[in-house]
């Protein structure tokens, strides 16, 4: 090989070689395989957006690419096998909803346990909902719909996204707490079912605060409390159930990553301090909050003693609902 053309050979080679190494620097995420973020919803769903709001400055944070992958069906329950079935080393977390502490009393045959089967990393935040009835309701406050409700039996339907849903499961406890008895209509999806609400075949249920708030602001429907202790962003002139004579009522959806049990604790500390980084983003914070969610997040300890304390209250509460899928 003449010399000049070996030299340019050479040269070529230390080129590449040091791009090769300044691009392993400067991007060590290139060297390791992203982490899987298994969201056991369509894709689309409200879970699925924080998910993916998430993501971008997540893997800044970690170092380490975050691929948000959906695995709908049955509730959740498949997509968050595989989160309990995955490797212990955090290659694989899930985002997961309620609805993860609603199935085991809803679902008779689990392939999992609901806390043993998983390691709770972080709550993200939660998710408020509003009591709304539609505009024909003569009731403009919680006290005026109890008693419209308790003098009309048999007149008024609350509907919902489906048996066993945080949202059927939130009209259950209204109707407890406030001691009267109203018709479920069980509805296949939130879409359906906000369309009747406004149609006015069904008379008043709950709805996720981002689904409300343009629907109260265009008169479509009428916001007469919310579900959560405090008052929140966007309706703080709607006070909630327990400010309206319901002392007790204090409900919402809510977010959360896990992991697979038996993840190394050091790995559980360092991801959920990557995520509460990630969760401080200004970029990230606009996007959940345009989800609705507001954001709260848990050491590891406290999203365990999270998760017990919402497994016994939405096992009353499902008993109180009857609500049963298999």
């Amino acid at each position: 090989m003449p010399t000049s053309l070996l030299k340019q050979v050479r040269n070529a080679f230390v080129v590449l070689t040091s791009c090769a190494l300044v691009t392993a620097a400067l991007s060590p995420a290139l060297a390791q395989p992203p982490i899987r973020m298994i969201v056991p919803t369509q894709a689309g769903s409200q879970a699925d957006a924080v998910a993916r709001a998430m993501s971008q400055s997540l893997s800044k944070n970690l170092g380490q690419s975050v691929v948000v992958e959906n695995l709908p069906g049955a509730g959740g329950v498949p997509g968050t096998q595989q989160i309990v079935r995955a490797p212990k080393d955090g290659s694989t977390l899930g985002l997961i909803s309620s609805n993860h502490v609603i199935n085991p009393f809803i679902y008779k045959n689990m392939p999992y346990d609901a806390l043993k089967d998983i390691t709770p990393i972080t709550v993200i935040g939660t998710l408020p909902l509003v009591l709304v009835v539609n505009p024909s309701v003569h009731a403009n406050n919680t006290k005026e719909l109890i008693a419209l409700l308790k003098s009309k039996p048999g007149e008024f339907n609350y509907g919902s996204s489906g048996n066993g849903t945080v949202l059927h499961l939130a009209g259950q406890l209204f109707a407890s707490e406030a001691k009267f008895n109203v018709s479920h209509v069980p509805y296949k999806g939130a879409g359906n079912y906000t369309t009747d609400l406004v149609g006015g075949q069904v008379q008043f249920g709950f709805l996720t605060l981002q689904t409300v708030l343009p629907l109260v602001k265009a008169g479509k429907l009428k916001a007469i409390a919310v579900s959560t202790a405090q008052r929140v962003p966007g309706l703080s002139d709607v006070p909630t159930l327990a400010e309206s004579g319901l002392p007790q009522y204090n409900f919402d959806a809510w977010l959360a990553i896990v992991g697979p049990a038996g993840m190394q604790p050091q790995n559980v500390t360092q991801l959920q301090s990557k995520i509460k980084t990630t969760l401080q983003d200004k970029e990230v914070q606009e996007q959940l909050a345009q989800q609705g969610v507001i954001v709260s997040t848990s050491s590891a300890g406290g999203a365990s003693s999270f998760f017990k304390a919402e497994l016994e209250k939405h096992a009353k509460i499902v008993k109180q609902a009857g609500a049963t899928l298999n």
